[in-house]
Parts: C-alpha cells; sequence; structure tokens
C-alpha cells in the first residue's frame, strides 16, 4: 500500500528530528515572513523557493503540534512542484550541516539537526555555537562543502 503525502511528511520531518518550537506564535511569525517573501518573489524559481518555505513552515507548525492553519493538500498538478522542492531543499540542508558536523569531528555530530540556509557564514557561525562545535573549523568546512553540495536556493 503506497504511503499518503501526510505519511510521508510525517515520517520525513521524524528523520529531520528538528527542535521543537515552542509557542505557536513562533510558527504564525515564521508563516507571516514567509508568506511575505513568497508575495515578493519575482521570478518562477523564487516563487517556487518561497513557496516550498510556506509549505514546510505549515507542515514544521502541525509536526509540532500548532496547526496554524490548513495544510494545502498535496495536488501534483497545483502544488506537488512546491512539495517536492520543499523535500529536496531541507533534507539537503539538514545532510550539509551533519556532514559538515562529522568533518570537523564535533563532539556530538548525530546531534546537529538543522535546516537552516547554509549560504552565509552567519548562518554556519550560529550552528556551531548552538552545538558545541569549533567555530574556525565549522567555517572552514562549510565554505569547502558549500562548493561541492547540491543546496537549493
Amino acid at each position: 500500500m503506497p504511503l499518503r503525502p501526510d505519511a510521508i511528511l510525517t515520517r520525513w520531518h521524524k528523520m529531520l528530528g528538528l527542535q521543537r518550537q515552542i509557542p505557536a506564535c513562533w510558527h504564525r511569525a515564521r508563516l507571516r515572513e514567509e508568506l511575505r517573501e513568497r508575495y515578493l518573489a519575482t521570478t518562477p524559481l523564487a516563487r517556487l523557493s518561497e513557496t516550498s518555505d510556506v509549505l514546510f513552515t505549515i507542515s514544521r507548525a502541525a509536526h509540532d503540534g500548532f496547526p496554524i492553519c490548513k495544510k494545502p493538500p498535496f495536488a501534483p498538478f497545483h502544488n506537488g512542484l512546491a512539495y517536492v522542492y520543499m523535500l529536496a531543499k531541507y533534507t539537503s540542508r539538514w545532510g550539509f550541516y551533519r556532514m559538515a558536523a562529522l568533518l570537523c569531528r564535533a563532539p556530538d555530530a548525530a546531534a546537529v539537526r538543522e535546516v537552516v540556509n547554509p549560504a552565509k557564514d552567519g548562518k554556519l557561525d550560529e550552528v556551531a555555537v548552538r552545538h558545541g562545535i569549533n567555530l574556525a573549523a565549522f567555517r572552514r568546512v562549510g565554505r569547502t562543502l558549500r562548493c561541492v553540495w547540491p543546496l537549493l536556493p
């Protein structure tokens, strides 16, 4: 029996293992921010990326126990590409941080579960500090990894 899209998202969120965000207002603020960015997107790729961010915010809120709005149903010809893009984008970021932690010999690399955009050194620094990883090493490895890792905008 094939898995339903909701079951796939539930398994995916469990695999990502992101820290639960409390309270619900955190999720609502993120959704407002992502909707604003979606509205301002001007190119088809930017709109797709921002739509995936909106879908991620909604599904993460629901997974964290805060259904802030009704999740758009998976519709292959309407939003299917955005859902696929979301899965690829956030899984790639998650894998990027896990690999960077392993390459830096982080004390607990398995605990590094992040999906923030690693395109800027500031985000690398935030993740390193959050996980007690040597900042200089993590930044160096992150910069090198960005050159070869398949990151989506």
